[in-house]
């Protein structure tokens, strides 16, 4: 009986029981929706993969990891993540098919962030905590905020959390000098590009007059995302947040944003300051 047939522990954790919909058809309906191609995402895929590459060569990821022992006989030790693909290529991400949907859709395994592993961890406290306990910062939350959506369009919940931060904060986009935008999928994260430049976006879904502000590309995931690095979910946000701490921190510079969709119809956004 069908009632009786296994069900697939990480499939039933990415399926939204309200929409019903998996993350990756969620997607599907963002390219839509916003007329993402299948070309732009597979270049969008590969510019990760490259970045990612670059940034691991340059040594500007060991800070952020902490090296494992491998099972099961422990004699071996990770030290980097094993996702970007030094080899990725346009062509080879071109010859995959769509999975979420196969006749008509265009998100593809290559331009999505794959199923992985992970762990990652902060501690919060007070400047006088920290302060007290002898203990350097590595950076300030300077504000958050979070969101909520239409389940079935989850993947715009950074532009829906973002508006709601700048509101608080009275930031505007250009403050930002870095932005850590989640690469769950390639069309999602063009998805909300799209919708933060938009004034039509701003106006029927966010209640404001005009955009919430483009994002610059030269700012944005500058050391690749997690279509190369992988998302392990529950840990990713807490990786952004290392991530461009550290970053700004290496380039000397000051602010940054931190936001990601959430399974459900959900969204984050954190600004931060170096220390």
């Amino acid at each position: 009986p069908a009632h009786l047939k296994p069900i697939v522990a990480l499939q039933l954790g990415l399926t939204d029981p309200i929409c019903e919909l998996n993350m990756g058809q969620t997607a599907e309906i963002l390219a839509r929706d916003f007329g993402v191609s299948r070309a732009e995402q597979d270049a969008f895929a590969l510019d990760s993969h490259r970045k990612a590459v670059a940034a691991q060569d340059a040594g500007h990821l060991d800070a952020e990891i902490t090296p494992v022992v491998l099972p099961p006989r422990y004699d071996a030790m990770q030290a980097a993540d094993d996702g970007p693909r030094p080899d990725q290529s346009l062509a080879a991400l071109e010859r995959l098919r769509p999975y979420f949907d196969r006749n008509a859709g265009t998100v593809t395994v290559g331009n999505a962030c794959p199923v992985t592993d992970g762990a990652a961890a902060l501690v919060l406290s007070s400047e006088a905590r920290a302060k007290a306990m002898g203990i350097e910062p590595l950076g300030y939350l300077s504000g958050w905020n979070y969101a909520a959506l239409d389940g079935a369009r989850m993947g715009l919940g950074p532009v829906f959390a973002t508006s709601r931060l700048l509101a608080d904060t009275g930031l505007g986009m250009d403050d930002f000098d870095l932005v850590e935008l989640n690469e769950a999928f390639a069309a999602q994260v063009i998805a909300n590009v799209r919708a933060f430049e938009s004034h039509d976006f701003a106006r029927a879904e966010l209640d404001r007059r005009h955009a919430v502000g483009a994002i610059d590309p030269d700012r944005l995931n500058v050391n690749g995302g997690a279509i190369a690095l992988g998302h392990p979910v529950g840990a990713t946000g807490t990786r952004l947040i290392l991530t461009i701490l550290r970053e700004l921190q290496r380039r000397n510079q000051h602010r940054g944003l931190a936001t990601l969709c959430v399974g459900g119809g959900q969204g984050a956004a954190l600004a931060l300051e170096a220390a």
